[in-house]
């Protein structure tokens, strides 16, 4: 099934910014309504949050976020105050006086945005009430037992009902714009509009609610996208009616969006409309002043991995650790879904090829996925003990030597090097060395695992082999909790420890966007995503040849597992070759991709969706008639790296040894990198009489002239 492209609105460095006409803010009030509005749930949480300054930016106190109240939430996160616009008072002050609790201040978050959060629980009174307006309005039922889809249910109600309050508030002015994500706040778009509330609307769906549950349960989803029969398939796993809710908010929505490629042609399929415009995820990028500050936090950082390995490893760290490379991967614990399963087939085929070329290259592999377990292992926590014990002896052997060193080069004399340490010394030091002695074999995890004998990544371990044997140079740690600074064995935060890693592997089989790899993008971190992750589509489309930029994309469309297999153990075999220069050479270009994650740029999505929204939902006051977008982007090949006679966008990781020479400029590839940045392309204008649902897809390449066609 052939992809569409995404509708690119961005643009980048060194290019105009969007110069034409803008929305009148100051005219307008913007509301986003999520059921992570501080609370974090998933990755709703990570989009609303990062995204929240530019959106503050540009909309100042008109923008609100709307969420659920949790009191320790709202006291450990939000500032209490007073609604600036006392129409949102009102609004407010209506529900309350009608026994709602509604709390309003400021998120403590960059741009600390304002937000209104609902307490579901002091609410709940209404719930059979609003159950029966459901019903009334579009014949869908919630059965009592669903906690999760009843509490959407008083959330929504209570957004509806609030909408209601403040648009009589305002009449006419200002126009409201309802930006819903996910199926949990869609209730609140159904019944404000099936109330005929004047808002314009825009629900983004994630993910959707059926793709998630067929992938959980391992199906082969892409490839009977349609041959599915929708409506049995939700009901056999008894989500009917959340089924019923995402799908009616989709389609009662002005404008449809959706994060990914890949998840257009999914929501095409399983929600019947196809999204109007895609709005990628995107980071908060901070840049350096110095250009290769995050190649010193890349080495500061591996020596704190380094320094834990040698604890883990004691007895066996018969490898060198500066020729030792760190791989891993990261995300919740969906064995299949996060690709944990490939990824564990392809190290062993990684290990045996390692093996028959007698690489002197040796390859940790961190697991960092959340599980139960009952506390750390007693053999790890040794590990690092005999570490610091080590660190010790050879601190105190070291002064001691210092002092007699600086005693005798005092009195004139070159020191006598066998009686600069005497017996008690060397004593100390072979009972450090003994101390080390191992009788079995570096533990594959650092914890004590609940359900250790059906735990689907020790169990693939037992299967391929890997027990990090002195023969294997693909040594395997599951650490199966989130990384911590205060963690006794590991010491780091999540980002110190992608930043000290080589490669990070993520080769998703269902994945909508994909915040891993972005990260690991904007830290100079190459890493590795697939064709099925939204992230991995749309490096595709902006990079002309993405492994040269150290985005590695493993087909898992279009290939067998097998072969996906061999492609993935390829790419890590090849970056396993590189020499030192080479890797640094490629951090270097990975950490200039980090323009294409910026907000800053894939903010402009979310602003053309508001635009059309507007024109869809007011069209005598907002017309698309002038509204032309700034140029587009697309990376081309690096210029240091020599044509090839293929433009493959899976090439080989491993460069060219013409590398190696002096002929690489960083500073001069960088330049040319932001002049050859020219893919320009223009959106054009919103025909006049238009329906809300455009049948056709509106997704469109980026030489299409952007023109939603007409019912």
């Amino acid at each position: 099934m052939r992809l569409s492209r995404s509708l690119s609105i961005s643009s980048l460095s060194g290019l105009p910014l969007w110069k034409e006409e803008s929305l009148p803010v100051q005219d307008l009030l913007l509301f986003e309504v999520s059921w992570e509005v501080t609370n974090k749930v998933g990755g709703i949480y990570t989009v609303i949050q990062t995204k929240a300054k530019i959106t503050v930016d540009e909309w100042g106190e008109n923008y609100i976020m709307m969420g659920p109240y949790y009191e320790h939430n709202f006291k450990t996160q939000v500032e209490k105050c007073e609604p600036p616009n006392q129409a949102i008072k009102a609004a407010m002050d209506s529900l309350i006086n009608n026994g709602s609790q509604v709390h309003f201040g400021r998120w403590l978050i960059e741009g600390s945005p304002y937000v209104i959060l609902f307490d579901i629980g002091a609410a709940a009174w209404n719930l059979d009430r609003w159950k029966g307006d459901l019903w009334n309005a579009c014949s869908i039922g919630l059965p009592y037992h669903d906690r999760e889809a009843n509490d959407s249910l008083i959330f929504g109600s209570l957004v509806a009902w609030f909408f209601k309050e403040l648009t009589d508030q305002l009449q006419d002015k200002p126009n409201v714009i309802a930006h819903f994500h996910e199926w949990q706040a869609g209730t609140g778009l159904l019944l404000s509009h099936f109330r005929k509330i004047p808002l314009a609307t825009i629900f983004t769906t994630h993910a959707t609610l059926l793709g998630r549950y067929l992938c959980a349960g391992n199906a082969d989803f892409y490839n009977n996208l349609d041959k599915f029969n929708i409506d049995r398939e939700a009901g056999e796993r008894q989500i009917y009616h959340r089924y019923c809710l995402e799908r009616a908010a989709v389609h009662c929505a002005h404008v449809f969006t959706t994060v990914s490629q890949i998840t257009a042609v999914e929501a095409n399929h399983m929600l019947h409309r196809q999204p109007d415009v895609v709005t990628p995820n995107g980071l908060n990028v901070r840049k350096f002043s110095a250009m290769h500050e995050f190649q010193n936090l890349h080495s500061m950082n591996k020596a704190k991995i380094q320094e834990f390995v040698r604890g883990h490893f004691y007895g066996h760290l018969d490898f060198d650790l500066e020729k030792t490379l760190f791989f891993f991967i990261a995300g919740r614990y969906e064995f299949s879904n996060k690709g944990a399963d490939l990824f564990l087939e392809s190290l062993s085929r990684l290990n045996y090829l390692l093996r028959v070329h007698k690489s002197d290259v040796t390859v940790v592999v961190f697991f960092i996925m959340p599980a139960k377990t009952n506390n750390f292992n007693v053999e790890s926590l040794k590990g690092q003990a005999v570490r610091k014990q080590l660190w010790d002896t050879a601190q105190f052997v070291k002064e001691k030597f210092g002092k007699r060193l600086y005693e005798s080069l005092l009195r004139g004399e070159i020191p006598d090097m066998s009686k600069i340490l005497d017996r008690d010394d060397f004593t100390i030091m072979k009972r450090a060395i003994y101390g080390t002695q191992r009788h079995s074999l570096p533990p594959v995890t650092t914890h004590n695992m609940l359900d250790d004998s059906t735990d689907p990544i020790l169990s693939n371990i037992r299967r391929i082999g890997l027990f990090n044997g002195r023969n294997d140079r693909v040594k395997i740690v599951f650490h199966p909790e989130f990384l911590s600074s205060t963690s006794p064995l590991l010491p780091m935060d999540y980002e110190e420890f992608v930043r000290g890693c080589h490669l990070g592997v993520f080769p998703s089989y269902y994945e909508p966007w994909g915040y891993t790899p972005g990260e690991c993008t904007v830290m100079g971190i190459p890493s590795v995503t697939t064709n099925l992750s939204g992230f991995g589509c749309f490096m595709e489309e902006h990079v002309s040849d993405p492994s040269e930029y150290g985005i590695y994309i493993v087909d898992r469309r279009f290939r067998s597992a097998d072969e996906s297999c061999n492609q993935l153990t390829q790419f890590m075999f090849s970056f396993c070759q590189q020499s030192r220069r080479q890797r640094i050479i490629q951090r270097n270009r990975t950490e200039r991709l980090s323009d294409l994650l910026d907000w800053r740029y894939l903010g402009r999505f979310y602003m053309y969706a508001r635009h059309l929204a507007l024109s869809r939902s007011f069209p005598s006051e907002f017309k698309m008639d002038h509204l032309n977008i700034t140029q587009g982007f697309r990376y081309p090949r690096p210029s240091s790296v020599p044509p090839s006679p293929s433009a493959s966008l899976h090439s080989t990781p491993h460069h060219s040894d013409e590398e190696d020479d002096d002929t690489y400029d960083e500073e001069e590839e960088a330049e040319r990198d932001r002049q050859n940045i020219k893919a320009p392309f223009t959106l054009g204008a919103e025909p006049e009489g238009k329906n809300l649902h455009p049948p056709a897809p509106v997704v469109q390449t980026l030489s299409n002239i952007f023109t939603p066609p007409a019912l």
